[in-house]
């Protein structure tokens, strides 16, 4: 059982002990640091909170829980329910809120839940934001509301269809192109927010749905991470509909990946490259990417004369380098598209409309456009931490193992070699390193991450 807790909020496992997992009273004190943290920020006498959740089983307890202790707290809450990142993040702006909370463990298992926290804007916190409410978690040195200042709560469940309409309005979506081309797709929400949201864009741009795991139960039928591994049934699903490509998101609705008409994974790592290829051709201008993302977004970038960065891992991160160096598209290689004319955050209804109106002015397959792209593999891999692991020192002595190769140590450890390159660091979400690695080949990019856990598993010895 797991309780993390970052910069960017707390997330854990239902059960178990307090401050060990996530249980009822820590859900209690970290909404609590967070609206204390908001009233320290604004002097104004209310302060308004948006509130939403994914479908996972935990979410209606976590959700009662964070809405009455903001309440508690003199703090006004506009509950969203059932609902996405994107779509809390929108809401938030279009609402003039002083900040939002989504209840969601994002691709992790059902087991999982967390306080992802939000900003004015919309946005996830900054660095030393996220470190004062962990600071003022910590002192628990919360002043509640007296009666007649408790909050209140106003229910609104229609943003998802509000969160639509701006993604259908935005300039490079053409709807009637879509619509010409009679597109049929298969969708798998993997029993949560995306069932709902997903196939609703679609049908509102003329697009055939097949559904598949689409009623918002929170009963996961796979790993909700969506990576090959977990996607056979909608890939063969794909296939027997003889649909022109399938979509899938996790619970909260902020990664996306495709599924090829031939029933191959278009690749996570290609979701942003394609948007990017789109949204470039029509506006050129610089991306920005994670440096644990695929050397493709750099090579279509400079297709078109602009300028690719890449920032630590952290949707933070990602944003701060693109406000920073005004990126016109960018986002992280797990199938988050951030495009700035919407807002400032990964959104999957944003990658789909565009990816849409992409296809619908090409003429060619799913497939074919996926081969048109330059090719890369990934490998992705982990080692699990136990309180023994020195993580440092492991990420010290291969920084001095490989010191002749282009080093980078601003997120962990990334080694870029002249081909191929791998990437080492401790994961912000889950109790392990991650190791990613690319090449020219899937076999290239799984011997050197072979090579590279080998020397790691030398190091713990």
């Amino acid at each position: 059982m797991t309780l993390i807790k970052s910069i960017s909020g707390i997330r854990g496992t239902i059960g178990g002990q307090t401050g060990d997992n996530l249980t009822p009273v820590d859900a209690v004190k970290f909404a609590s640091a967070y609206g204390t943290f908001l009233k320290q920020q604004f002097t104004k006498d209310r302060l308004k909170v948006v509130i939403g959740r994914d479908a996972r089983i935990s979410g209606p307890m976590i959700h009662n829980l964070v809405v009455n202790t903001l309440i508690g707290l003199g703090i006004d809450v506009l509950d969203l329910g059932l609902s996405t990142t994107p779509t809390v993040e929108v809401a938030v702006a279009m609402e003039k809120a002083d900040g939002g909370i989504i209840l969601t463990a994002s691709h992790n298992p059902k087991q999982w839940n967390a306080l992802k926290l939000l900003n004015a804007k919309g946005e996830f916190l900054s660095g030393a934001d996220g470190a004062e409410i962990l600071k003022i978690a910590e002192e628990e040195s919360f002043v509640f509301a007296e009666v007649d200042d408790l909050g209140t709560i106003t229910y609104n469940t229609d943003y998802m269809d509000r969160h639509i309409n701006e993604v259908l309005n935005l300039k490079l979506v053409d709807v009637e192109s879509v619509k010409k081309r009679n597109f049929k797709v298969v969708v798998d929400g993997v029993n949560s927010s995306g069932g709902i949201v997903i196939p609703s864009l679609l049908k509102r741009m003329g697009v055939e749905v097949v559904e598949l795991y689409c009623e918002p139960t929170g009963h996961f039928p796979h790993n909700p991470e969506p990576l090959k591994e977990h996607l056979k049934d909608i890939c063969a699903l794909v296939v027997k509909e003889k649909a022109d490509f399938g979509i899938v998101v996790d619970p909260d609705v902020d990664r996306l990946a495709f599924i090829s008409e031939d029933g191959e994974m278009f690749g996570e790592e290609y979701t942003l490259v394609a948007v990017a290829d789109y949204v470039l051709s029509k506006t050129p201008g610089n991306t920005v990417s994670n440096m644990s993302s695929s050397r493709a977004l750099r090579d279509i970038t400079q297709k078109y004369n602009g300028i690719y960065e890449a920032s630590a891992v952290g949707e933070v991160n990602v944003v701060e380098l693109m406000k920073k160096n005004n990126a016109i598209i960018g986002g992280e290689g797990n199938g988050g598209i951030i495009y700035p004319e919407t807002h400032y955050g990964r959104d999957a209804l944003v990658g789909v409309a565009l990816f849409l109106t992409h296809l619908s002015q090409q003429d060619q397959s799913v497939a074919s456009l996926r081969a048109s792209y330059p090719q890369y593999y990934m490998s992705k891999n982990k080692i699990e931490l136990t309180p023994e692991i020195d993580v440092d020192l492991i990420l010290e002595k291969m920084t001095a193992h490989y010191a002749q190769e282009e080093i980078s140590t601003i997120d962990g450890v990334k080694i870029d070699f002249a081909e191929e390159w791998a990437h080492l660091r401790k994961s912000n979400t889950e109790p392990i390193i991650r190791i990613y690695t690319e090449a020219k080949s899937q076999k290239k990019a799984d011997d050197l991450a072979l090579r590279i856990i080998e020397e790691i598993k030398e190091i713990i010895k």
